[in-house]
């Protein structure tokens, strides 16, 4: 096993060096040269961030041999080519298992999971709904269902792509339900609190995480939204009797959360807990997209004055209030 000794978040220090080390393929694309022949264009990964790399001259072996998530070792030369980092490779093979260290290569939550999941669990246990307690907790007790819970990320990589992501949004996110909901007395606190939980519970089963973040087959062609509606319905089996009327409020919470069609929710938030849950859920993605956006652009050298680039997700450029006013 060989110590990772450079990461991407390194890249400025070692401007115009070359450099031997391991990353995550995380994309790979044999493109034509116009003279004729093939060169790579890739994208490598480890727990720090991303970098385009090229690879001009033999490229067969590569070719033949890696794929995306796959481990590799490169040699490389670092470059600043339009304003961002980037690795042209000279050597480039496949990497043993045994040669890497997996939590290396993926980032993972700042947080510890065994204190979020206790967090979490002590919210579920204070419920005053026994029925909506019996159901979280059959999902957060399920051997498949919890430890998946614990290690997953919330998103490929718009917010908390990281592993422990899912966990930490969702414990966020309840305290921010928790905080909110005295000031809406129409909302039942346990069903808020029950679809802030589940709401993402699909995520579990679409995504991948092994070397990389990525979809599973059935997480392209269904989706968490539909996938957490199966396993809500399997859980309520197995609960029965279950109250009907529980089951639909909490279905719709789910089917609901992403707020707009154009936003792939099934059915637009219809009672006050859907309302408020796509709400915070909403303006809990969008702060911590902000966080990872004003991190960005301190990496790349902006100034405080400087609005960070453009944020596809969000349609905007963002920033950083705090770091403008004070000037640093």
């Amino acid at each position: 096993m060989e110590m990772k000794d450079f990461f991407i978040e390194d890249a400025a220090r070692f401007e115009n060096c070359t450099v031997t080390t391991y990353f995550v393929l995380s994309s790979l694309q044999v493109r034509d040269k116009k003279q004729g022949g093939q060169y790579l264009a890739l994208i490598v990964s480890d727990k720090t961030g991303s970098l385009e790399a090229r690879m001009w001259d033999d490229v067969a072996d590569p070719i033949a041999h890696c794929t995306e998530g796959s481990y590799i070792k490169v040699q490389g030369d670092i470059s600043k080519y339009q304003g961002k980092f980037q690795i042209t490779l000279k050597k480039l093979r496949l990497a043993a298992d045994s040669e890497v260290e997996p939590e290396d290569y993926q980032p993972s939550t700042k947080f510890v999971v065994e204190e979020m999941w206790a967090e979490l669990r002590g919210y579920v246990a204070a419920f005053r709904n026994v029925d909506l307690q019996r159901l979280v907790f059959a999902f957060l007790d399920d051997e498949r269902i919890g430890p998946a819970f614990k290690v997953a990320p919330a998103a490929k990589r718009l917010h908390h792509a990281w592993l422990g992501g899912l966990l930490e949004h969702v414990v966020t996110l309840v305290r921010v339900c928790l905080a909110a909901a005295p000031f809406y007395p129409e909302v039942d606190q346990d069903l808020l609190v029950t679809g802030a939980i589940l709401h993402d519970i699909g995520k579990v089963r679409e995504l991948e995480w092994k070397s990389s973040f990525s979809y599973t087959l059935e997480g392209q062609m269904i989706g968490h939204i539909s996938i957490a509606q199966g396993m809500l319905r399997e859980k309520v089996h197995e609960l029965a009797p279950f109250p009907e009327k529980l089951r639909v409020l909490v279905e719709h919470m789910i089917l609901s959360h992403h707020g707009k069609y154009e936003y792939g929710s099934p059915k637009l938030p219809m009672t006050p807990e859907a309302i408020l849950l796509s709400a915070l859920d909403d303006l809990e993605a969008k702060m911590q997209a902000l966080r990872n956006e004003f991190a960005a652009a301190a990496a790349s050298g902006k100034g405080p004055d400087e609005v960070t680039d453009w944020v596809r997700s969000m349609d905007r450029s963002l920033l950083d209030s705090k770091k403008f006013l004070k000037g640093e």
